[in-house]
């Protein structure tokens, strides 16, 4: 093997523990993609994290969340109720 072989294999393995390193972080938590239920008084829909409002959801409404913001701080899914769209609200409102 040659210096320039020896260099890029060592790259490569490097990228690819890199690769497996980010995705052990983007593991999904074990309720996702499941129905949740609000258990605030009241929890904003909004069209992105922290972006524009487009429906309540109250305590005892549900949620099907289907993913996470990186962050974890934001859930996406569609809000039953009286929203009744896809959106974003804050996560840890919900009942555990």
């Amino acid at each position: 093997m040659t210096t320039l072989q020896t260099k890029l294999a060592r790259v490569a393995l490097v990228a690819l523990c890199a690769v497996g390193a980010w995705q052990a972080f983007q593991v999904t938590p074990a309720w996702a993609s499941s129905r949740l239920t609000v258990c605030a008084q009241d929890l904003y829909v909004r069209d992105a994290p922290a972006g524009i409002f487009i429906g309540t959801l109250y305590a005892g409404q549900t949620m099907e969340v289907t993913e996470y913001s990186p962050s974890g701080q934001w859930a996406y899914g569609f809000a039953y109720g009286h929203v009744n769209k896809w959106g974003w609200v804050q996560n840890g409102w919900f009942c555990k």
